[in-house]
């Protein structure tokens, strides 16, 4: 199949949704299927090459291709969807793939005849988003117009309605689309991965008890209350393998280490390259996955961290969302907490710490889920709903 990918972003970029674009259209292209990425030119100078920016052999069948970004954001918005509809027009033969609500939009109120068959691929319900996103960011003043809101609900209501074809990363999110907008065929839950690797770490008891996040630092994400946890558990070390320089959340977390007192007892690597991350998380002895309550979170977040740390045999403590649930089970996989409670994080840190048997458990029995959330595999599950858009 001919596959058309349109993500509007600069590429290479630095946040999980250039590296989930990167590695699920690569995957698809080792399954046979010819793919085209349509991105915007790295902004960094030299221009950065994205097979080894993100860490991927090059692979027969994936062409990236650069659309012209022009000046101002309204130009450069109205060019990319223009330049995509000319191109997704050009062949009847090919499917257009996106994560972009606007672009899928877009695309689905084009003539029957110049409409090319769709396959989007939903990461939240963007009103919902819209609404949360700017408390969960300390951004309150980026809050969203109600006028902008109810353009971006008509918006998903038209791709749900139209698309051909739908993927959802969670069940929860899949359920949520279905009781808002009504129900409808070819929907299909595909959540996110990581790359396989070989060989099991064995649980390190012989070092002093380390706790590993990997990730950005935004508040929403658990960073602080990972750091307050690490108060609560004086046994413990903590590393975070992240933290964007020209972002000021590594500053906020800083601020918290030192009120806390656990500075002396916790390592910020900073952004580090993504062939290096899996290497650093290894010394650990526990990984933590701490996202607060939030819509996002509890329903809408396959969050890459999950997948990687799976495939390092380490125990995982992680919130106690539905999200986390439709991977992980409590006291089998990991031991799952209650979202923002930074005593009961510590608590269950220190219970690792203390129990070789119990880690060395729950590190196999996640391990044992790897294989089943390679980016292969998730490209193996896409495609039922590229062959349901073909068919439409």
């Amino acid at each position: 199949m001919k596959l058309l990918y349109f993500a509007d972003t600069r590429f290479p970029i630095e946040r999980a949704n250039g590296a989930q674009t990167m590695a699920t259209c690569q995957a698809l292209a080792r399954r046979g299927h010819a793919v085209t990425l349509y991105v915007r030119p790295d902004t960094a100078s030299p221009q950065r090459d994205p097979f080894e920016f993100y860490d991927l052999p090059r692979t027969d069948g994936l062409t990236i291709t650069y659309m012209s970004a022009p000046l101002g954001e309204r130009w450069r918005r109205a060019n990319f969807l223009l330049s995509a509809a000319i191109v997704a027009g050009r062949s009847r033969d090919t499917l257009v793939y996106t994560r972009d609500l606007g672009l899928a939009s877009f695309l689905t109120q084009l003539p029957s005849l110049r409409r090319p068959k769709i396959v989007y691929e939903s990461h939240g319900i963007a009103p919902v988003v819209s609404r949360e996103l700017p408390e969960l960011l300390g951004k309150p003043e980026l809050a969203a117009s109600p006028r902008k809101l109810d353009r971006l609900d008509r918006r998903e209501r038209r791709v749900w309605k139209r698309a051909p074809a739908y993927v959802t990363i969670t069940r929860a999110l899949a359920d949520d689309l279905a009781e808002r907008y009504g129900p409808r065929p070819n929907v299909f839950i595909v959540p996110d991965a990581a790359a396989a690797r070989a060989g099991s770490s064995p649980v390190p008891f012989h070092r002093t008890p380390l706790a590993g996040y990997a990730g950005h630092l935004y508040p929403w994400k658990g960073v602080d209350i990972f750091v307050r946890a690490l108060a609560a558990a004086p046994g413990v070390r903590g590393l975070i393998v992240g933290g964007h320089p020209g972002e000021g959340d590594r500053a906020r977390v800083e601020t918290i280490a030192r009120e806390c007192g656990v500075t002396d007892r916790l390592e910020i690597t900073g952004l580090i390259p993504q062939r290096d991350v899996a290497a650093r998380l290894a010394a650990a002895t526990m990984l933590v996955l701490p996202n607060i309550a939030s819509t996002i979170s509890e329903r809408y977040t396959s969050p890459l961290k999950l997948f990687e740390y799976l495939w390092l045999g380490l125990p995982i403590v992680a919130s106690d969302l539905a999200s986390i649930r439709e991977i992980l089970q409590p006291e089998r996989t990991a031991l799952l907490v209650p979202p923002g409670d930074a005593h009961a994080l510590g608590d269950a840190m220190t219970r690792l710490a203390s129990d070789p048997a119990l880690s060395s458990s729950l590190g196999t029995a996640a391990r044992a889920l790897a294989g089943d959330y390679t980016w292969e595999r998730r490209a193996e599950r896409l495609e039922p709903a590229i062959e349901a858009a073909a068919r439409a």
